[in-house]
Formats: C-alpha cells, structure tokens, sequence
C-alpha cells in the first residue's frame, strides 16, 4: 500500500453521489514508479527510461508513461469516488503536459453527471504541482449499489533489483583498453560464452589456451565467431594451466580467466613457487556482492581459495580486500571481522583472530581501511541491530568488507546471497601478479562481465584510489 492509500475502504453508492461531489490523491513521480510501469506493461520506450537517451527527445528529460497518470485516475474511482464496487465504462484522456520526475501529481474526479442504470459521468484532472493540468478527460462509470466498509487488502512488497551497482562498475572501465586474457582450457560453452561476450563488451582480448580443434569444433557448434581471438595450443588442462601462467610471467597477457578445468588444477599453477604467479601477499579470492535489498555493495572474502587461514593470512586476505576496496573508490573501507559472537572467546579461534587482526592495525600491519571485530554478520550489516550491540563501533552497521573465518562459511554465505536473496556476485582472485578471473557455469552474463571489468579495473589501478565516484 502507499502512504495516501485510505486506512478504510469505504464507497459512495449511487443514490448518495451528488453532481459535484469530488475526492482527489495526490502522488510525486518517482524512478520506482517508472520502472513498474514499465515491467507491469511492457512499455519500455527509452523516452522514460534511459536519461541519455531522453535528452534528446522534445522534453529533454525522461518522463512518465501516460498512462500511469491514466491509472492514478482509476486509482481515485476505485477507492475513493465512488469507491469499491465501482465499474469502469469508459474514459476518456488529454495528454496536456509531461510528468517529469519528481513533479507532485494531484489527481481529482468530480461527479458531473448522473444518468439512468447507476451511470456516473465524472471529470477527471491531474496538475502537478505548479496547479497546471497535466491530463484532463472524463470517466463513465457503473456506481456501486451496496454500501462497502473494509479494511484494504494487504499487497506484497516489492523490491527492484537495478543492477545499477555492477553497471556503475561497468561505467568505470570504459575508456580503459581492454585486457589480452588468457582463458584456460575453454572448451565448454560457458567459458567460450563468457570469454567471447567480455571481447564483445569490450573488457578482454582473449588468448585461448587449449585444444585448438576442440575449441574450434565447439565453437562452429555454438555458432559463434572467434574473430579476434588467439589460439595458444595445450595438450591438457594441466599443460593448459601452466602455459597460461607462463604467459601471464613474460607479460603476453595481463590477465587469466578459469576455464573448463578444476579451480584446484589452475590454482597449482598459479602458486607454484618457481614458475607461479605469486606475490608477497598471500594469495586470496573476494567476491563483490550486489544484494537487491541493501543499500550498499559489499566485499565477502575469502570465500573460494583459503580453507582455514592462519591469522597471518587474514592478515593479508584483509589487506587485500582493503586494497580492491580502494580501487572501487572507498578512500577508508570498512572492514568487520566476523565470528559467531561480539565478545572475545579463547575457545572461540574467529573471536581470537579478530581481536589480533584488530591491534594489526593500530600498529599499521594493515593499511588504508578502518577494521572492527569480532562483529556478527547481523551486526555488521543492520544498522538497527549495530546500534543495539555495538553503538560505538566504527564498521558495526556499515561493512563494506565482510571477512569470514574461512572458507566454508564464506563458501555458504556466498551461495545464501546469491540463490535465496538474488545478489549479483563478481569475484577476483587477488594477491597474484595479474588478476585471475575464476567462473562457474551458474555465473550470469553480468557476473561474468563484472568480474572481467574487476581485472580489467585492477591492471590498470596498479593499487591506486582510482575514481571518487565510488561504487554506491
């Protein structure tokens, strides 16, 4: 329900209307409002949705459907005047100005006729909010023979998931060239789709590493091109592996991306202490998650490469999730450490770990983020809940890096976000010479887009505060 819907349903019949009865809403346009319209209808002209795309249009501006005035007028006939109970007969609509967002609609009908057969003739006007009309027109109705008086109907809630956080991701690699990929072993058609639709987007130029015939097979079965794209011949997954490394080691390509082969057998390559792609950090994972219900995105690591980490490897899986955060444009990213309780625990090895990782940063082991723990999930994330248990922390309410204990519970978060609330979840390998991209064949078109455009935005960041539009 919305805020001006009526506490109770009541109508007017036929015999209590009189000419000149009236009753009015009053509603200000919103995104959402938009939106709704548009997915209720299908009506998805880019007039009303696409700001570019509308200032070019007469109104230089994105503006209502038409017809959500038109519904906001049935809106008054079914609730209000004359209420429930009521039949639409007819209406008709002049389109006298546009309704922009943001401009406050005041909807009115008024009774102007009644005829034989309970017909009502109505007037109808919506002005916003300099008085001026914006659709006028006129209602015929059956009016309601019985008195109504009722409670509204409860409605379900809904929640709109824009996307908006991944695409202002994509918007930060724009103008950046796209990265020389190399793409291990992609003779499956997730990872020949993903590969070939980041090359379209313009994020990667793959080096496909494998079994060139089998690669080609599967393309000409999948119907699609390899324009563009290198093939660098392996033998097997392992071999492919290692030549991908190699390649990232002579800096022929800049970036690798997982392909048909375990994650375990790409890694082994990745980590080999003679020929790997090691830094002085540990090497560790972080998943950006886009969850429809909250207001921010968030980073969850490590939830894919470190089983049970030491506190010296948190040590550096912190460290490196406060750097991706500072390369999405967080100046001072807040960090909580989690664990299954507030308080510190010496039976209770997360409570303990956090507690450490804590003093860390007062005596700088960690760097350029504000870090908090051990906190609960639910208070690290629900202000309500943060102002309860922990009223003076820093992080508490506000997280945007969520560090588990290890990689089972990160593993279980991860998959909870993404199948029961509907996140968006990008993930990169971090703490190697070059980004490493990791994919799974549940991974949407846009996971595996924002996953690309996060290596392609690390290359090029080198560690640096890249943007002071961070990712909101």
């Amino acid at each position: 329900m919305t805020d001006d819907t009526p506490a109770l349903l009541e109508n007017r019949t036929y015999d209590e209307l009189s000419v000149g009865d009236s009753a009015s809403l009053v509603r200000t346009l919103n995104k959402d409002d938009i939106a709704l319209f548009a997915i209720l209808s299908g009506d998805v002209n880019p007039a009303h949705l696409d700001e570019a795309y509308a200032r070019d249009t007469p109104f230089h501006k994105v503006i209502a459907h038409g017809m959500w005035g038109g519904t906001l007028i049935s809106t008054v006939l079914g609730t209000k005047l004359p209420g429930p109970g009521t039949i639409y007969v007819g209406q008709t609509l002049q389109f006298m100005r546009p309704v922009g967002l943001g401009d406050r609609i005041t909807v009115t009908v008024t009774v102007k006729a009644k005829e034989a057969n309970n017909r009502v003739r109505l007037d109808c006007l919506c002005t916003n909010q300099l008085g001026k009309p914006v659709i006028t027109g006129e209602a015929e109705v059956l009016a309601p023979q019985t008195k109504v008086s009722r409670l509204p109907n409860s409605l379900p809630e809904v929640h709109l998931h824009r996307h908006e956080r991944f695409d202002q991701l994509m918007g930060l690699v724009q103008s950046h060239a796209p990265l020389r990929c190399a793409v291990v072993w992609p003779d499956d058609e997730h990872t020949l789709t993903a590969a070939l639709e980041c090359a379209h987007a313009g994020l990667l130029m793959p080096v496909l590493v494998g079994n060139g015939s089998r690669i080609r097979a599967q393309a000409e079965q999948l119907q699609l091109k390899l324009d563009g794209c290198e093939i660098e011949e392996a033998p097997g997954p392992t071999a492919a592996a290692h030549h991908a490394v190699a390649l990232a080691r002579e800096g022929d390509v800049q970036a690798v991306m997982q392909g048909a082969l375990p994650v375990g057998t790409l890694m082994h390559a990745v980590m080999d202490h003679g020929y790997g792609l090691r830094t002085h950090r540990r090497v560790s994972h972080a998943y950006i998650a886009d969850v429809p219900t909250y207001p921010r995105p968030f980073i969850v690591t490590d939830a894919a490469i470190n089983i049970q980490p030491t506190l010296e490897d948190k040590r550096d899986i912190v460290q490196n999730a406060i750097d991706l955060a500072r390369t999405l444009g967080l100046s001072e990213p807040r960090v909580a450490i989690l664990s299954a309780a507030e308080t510190v625990h010496s039976t209770l090895s997360s409570s303990m770990d956090a507690a450490a990782l804590c003093k860390m940063l007062e005596r700088h082991q960690i760097a350029g983020g504000i870090v908090d723990g051990p906190l609960s999930l639910d208070a690290a994330i629900n202000e309500r809940i943060a102002r309860l248990k922990h009223p003076q922390s820093p992080v508490a309410g506000q997280a945007n890096v969520l560090v588990v204990p290890n990689l089972e519970t990160g593993d279980m978060l991860v998959k909870q976000l993404s199948l029961l609330a509907d996140a968006d979840v990008a993930g990169i390998v971090l703490g190697t010479r070059v980004p490493i991209i990791l994919t799974n064949p549940a991974d949407s078109p846009r996971t595996r887009l924002a996953s690309a455009a996060l290596a392609l935005l690390l290359h090029d960041a080198d560690g640096r505060l890249t943007t002071e539009h961070p990712i909101t």
